[in-house]
């Protein structure tokens, strides 16, 4: 009869813990583990006290959403920003890959998830509200809404346009098409369709 390993009380909790991250399953847990044991001083110690220093300085940017050490944060508190646009995203990780290509230099909002009728998520479980009042804000002329290409993400960008309507901004949202790189041939139909519908003047 098979029966689960077992490595003492305080590492199976370690691997407990790891294996909730995404992409760390039970085994990908343990393999971490293991190497955070072996390199102790190099890796696990450190990462407890980055642990730790996150833990107690890190919270939302009380304007965007953005994780950071101070508040407002330093995109948020950046004056070079451009404060015209305001870039809609689900997550923070959203606005880090973002930041991350270097190719957007205006403002953002992260609004926390998608509307899911399945998940029980509404409006109101979402950072909503404080869009459409930072929208009304005159210095504002153009919403990027730049939700996933999800079903969910759909009709949370068809619900926050919606509720834009009454904002004097132009409401844009991002192409979705052939990527950078990337073979028709092996593009699923989805992303065809995207790009059809999303072509330009050449």
């Amino acid at each position: 009869m098979y029966r689960k390993a077992s490595y003492g009380s305080e590492l199976d909790k370690l691997i407990q813990l790891l294996s909730k991250l995404p992409g760390l399953g039970p085994r990908s847990a343990r393999r971490a583990a293991l190497q955070l044991i072996k390199r102790k001083d190099l890796l696990m110690r450190p990462l407890s006290t980055a642990l730790a220093e996150v833990a107690e300085h890190v919270n939302p940017c009380s304007t965007c959403g953005n994780l950071d050490t101070s508040d407002p944060c330093h995109i948020c508190d950046n004056s070079r920003r451009d404060n015209a646009t305001l870039c809609v995203v689900e997550d923070v990780g959203d606005l880090w890959a973002l930041e991350r290509a270097g190719a957007y230099r205006g403002r953002y909002h992260v609004i926390g998830g998608t509307l899911s009728a399945l998940d029980g998520v509404g409006p109101d479980d979402l950072n909503i509200t404080p869009l459409i009042e930072r929208a009304s804000d005159s210095l504002v002329t153009e919403i990027i809404i730049a939700t996933n290409a999800t079903v969910d993400g759909q009709t949370t960008a068809h619900y926050i346009a919606d509720r834009l309507k009454d904002c004097n901004v132009t409401v844009s949202r991002l192409a979705h098409g052939v990527p950078v790189g990337g073979e028709l041939d092996y593009l699923d139909d989805g992303t065809l369709t995207a790009a059809l519908k999303s072509r330009r003047a050449f």
